[in-house]
């Protein structure tokens, strides 16, 4: 008989230490047929963000425009987001077992799903999540015979997010700051903006431009 797995997730944290941002979460592993013990099982995760299974405050309405679009048109276009892949290996086990799942987690704003997450900064609650399993698993059969079987399409699972748990993520790995990609071309002309106005940080660069914008926009 083939092993009946069920994926669950319990927990989720940010990792003491960790050479790339990323999240933990703890991912329970139950065997519906502990006769037919389980020899290891890959395990590959799609992750989405369920945008419609929280309430959103005007700030974050408005922090969301790109993602949604207005307000007044989210009964069509608020839909669940792709937010990331993720895959482990769980060891042998009998009926139920624990192993973490590792989530490297980008700040590019590039992304839609950074987008999401960071308009819902200073908000409370929880980020809802859906987990769609796939995978492989490795069992021993009839005579001893390793055998393998896929994990079906319909293993999923969800879990809510805890906000402060992504806001702590975010602290540590990015503090007080954001990371922005450019096409090449622009980033050049940045470049030799900033070398031609002797400015020592993009930082300053960036505020010098904007602070120009401002003062055109300001003139009759």
């Amino acid at each position: 008989m083939i092993p009946d797995l069920d994926f669950a997730i319990v927990d989720a944290a940010v990792p003491a230490a960790a050479a790339v941002p990323l999240l933990l979460f703890r991912l329970q592993v139950s065997n519906r047929v502990p006769t037919e013990p389980v020899q290891s099982v890959v395990v590959r995760a799609q992750i989405q963000i369920e945008a419609t299974r929280r309430r959103y405050s005007p700030a974050a309405q408005a922090r969301l425009l790109e993602v949604f679009g207005e307000p007044p048109r989210w009964g069509e276009t608020v839909r669940s987001l792709l937010w990331t892949h993720a895959g482990t290996v769980v060891p042998a086990f009998g009926e139920r077992t624990e192993v973490e799942l590792p989530v490297p987690c980008t700040y590019d704003f590039e992304v839609v799903s950074t987008k999401y997450f960071a308009a819902l900064e200073g908000e409370e609650g929880v980020i809802p999540l859906r987990f769609l399993f796939s995978g492989t698993i490795f069992y021993e059969g009839e005579g001893g015979h390793l055998q393998i079987a896929p994990i079906p399409w319909s293993k999923e699972a969800a879990f809510a997010l805890p906000l402060q748990c992504w806001r702590e993520l975010i602290a540590r790995f990015y503090p007080e700051s954001t990371w922005l990609r450019l096409q090449r071309q622009v980033f050049d002309r940045l470049y030799a903006y900033k070398m031609a106005h002797g400015l020592p940080t993009w930082e300053e660069t960036i505020l010098r431009l904007l602070e120009a914008g401002e003062q055109e926009g300001k003139e009759p």
